[in-house]
């Protein structure tokens, strides 16, 4: 478990970045100012929970049990929930995907409790 939260951790850090240079160099001109903070939004909390996957793979080495995975899974489901959505609400005419942004919102969240849980039992 400890490899794969590093793996996916890694992963979305270096999609992120890629996403925030491709945001910075190819979108600027593309996108109105509004939608492009909306997608800016989406590529800083990626970032900030491919750290956060980071930490859940070092607690769950450091706290056996089941909350510092739940929390890296949450984190995942979050990033793909909220960040995905961002992306497509600003790339695209469609409005939809705003629905599903909190819903990320909520997996963020709730990893965090679960990283809060995992240390304060260990």
């Amino acid at each position: 478990m400890t490899r794969l939260f590093v793996l996916l951790g890694a992963a979305s850090g270096l999609i992120g970045v890629a996403a925030g240079a491709f945001g910075a160099h190819a979108l600027r001109d593309r996108l109105s100012a509004q939608m492009l903070a909306v997608y800016e939004t989406g590529v800083r909390y990626q970032l900030i929970h491919a750290l956060a996957l980071l930490a859940a793979a070092w607690a769950a080495e450091r706290w056996p049990g089941s909350a510092a995975p739940a929390a890296g899974w949450l984190f995942l489901t979050g990033t793909l929930l909220f960040s995905g959505s961002l992306y497509a609400l600003s790339l695209s005419s469609l409005r939809w995907p705003g629905a599903i942004t909190p819903l990320g919102g909520l997996g963020f969240l709730a990893g965090w409790a679960c990283l809060f849980w995992a240390a304060l039992r260990g």
